[in-house]
C-alpha cells in the first residue's frame, strides 16, 4: 500500500505508523530551505519510530522554457544536497511542467504517459523504478 500524506510530522503520519505495518517512507521536498527543513523534521520523526527512509524526492526542481533554458525557480539542487547531508538516496528530481497540471484536470495524469514523451512522466516513472528496488511489490 502507498500512501501519500501531507507535509509535516504530525498525528497521521505517528498514527498510521504505529497502526500499520509500514515497510519505508519516501520523502518529498522542493528545493526552498523551508520546504528542507520540514523533510529534516519528517527524516528525524520517521527514524524515532524506526521507519526506514526509502529515499528523497526534489519536486518543482527547475522549469524548462520553450526556449531551451533551464531556471531554478525555487533554488538549484536542494534535494541532492539535502539527500547527501541525510544520508538516503535521492529517487530523482520532477521538474515543473505545465503539462503536469492539463493532464491532471483532465483526468490523464503526465505519470501515465509512456518513458520519452515528457519529462516529468520519465521522472516519474525514474522514481518508480528506483522505489520498485527496495520494496516487495
Amino acid at each position: 500500500m502507498i500512501l501519500d500524506l501531507p507535509p509535516g510530522t504530525g498525528d497521521i503520519q505517528l498514527t498510521i505508523v504505529q497502526t500499520v505495518s509500514v515497510d519505508g517512507t519516501v520523502i518529498v521536498t522542493t528545493p526552498q530551505e523551508v520546504a528542507l527543513t520540514d523533510a529534516r523534521k519528517a527524516v528525524a520523526m520517521f527514524a524515532k519510530v524506526n521507519v526506514p527512509i526509502l529515499g528523497l524526492i526534489e519536486n518543482m526542481a527547475w522549469f524548462d522554457c520553450d526556449h531551451g533554458q533551464r531556471y531554478f525557480l525555487f533554488g538549484e539542487g536542494g534535494g541532492v544536497r539535502e539527500a547527501k547531508i541525510l544520508n538516503v538516496p535521492l529517487l530523482g528530481q520532477i521538474p515543473i511542467n505545465p503539462e503536469t497540471g492539463r493532464r491532471g484536470d483532465s483526468g490523464a495524469p503526465v505519470a501515465l504517459l509512456e518513458p520519452g514523451i515528457n519529462p516529468v512522466a520519465d521522472a516519474f516513472h525514474q522514481i518508480a523504478g528506483e522505489i520498485r528496488k527496495t520494496v516487495k511489490i
